[in-house]
């Protein structure tokens, strides 16, 4: 499973902002310099976030965002599910966005050979990403 540019560059921010959690905000074309990520883009993806209500923002000059949770409490499978979706490699599996399938032949049948694997896979990528804060890791940096 590979997740989007969209996910990477957001984990990439919020990291950035957990360094500098309580210290003020920080404009988002420093963060987008920092980080090298496009702004356009990081401004949606810091959209994403904020509707969310894993971020603020203030406007003006000596405006930028900031977390609103502790990092402690917000975990890379939050932010991923935020900006790309299910974890779940497919939809009948999925906790947060089950989908039935539809042209599957097993969709009618107590039993999928295919749904009992997959959802093995999504409980394991799921129990690695909500086992981590972003507090995780800026301590495991300053080691």
């Amino acid at each position: 499973m590979r997740f989007s540019k969209k996910s990477e560059y957001g984990l990439r921010a919020m990291i950035e902002l957990t360094q500098e959690y309580g210290q003020g905000l920080v404009q988002r074309k420093i963060l987008a310099e920092r980080q090298n990520i496009p702004l356009g883009f990081l401004e949606m993806i810091l959209l994403s976030l904020k509707h969310a209500g894993l971020i603020g923002s203030r406007r003006g000059m000596n405006g930028g965002v900031f977390l609103i949770k502790a990092p402690k409490e917000i975990t890379l499978g939050q932010i991923i599910r935020i900006l790309d979706g299910p974890l779940a490699p497919i939809a009948c599996v999925s906790q947060t966005a089950y989908q039935k399938c539809e042209d599957c032949p097993h969709a009618e049948t107590p039993t999928c050979p295919i749904q009992g694997i997959m959802l093995d896979v999504r409980n394991a990528i799921a129990s690695v990403l909500d086992h981590y804060s972003l507090e995780d890791f800026v301590y495991a940096q300053k080691k």
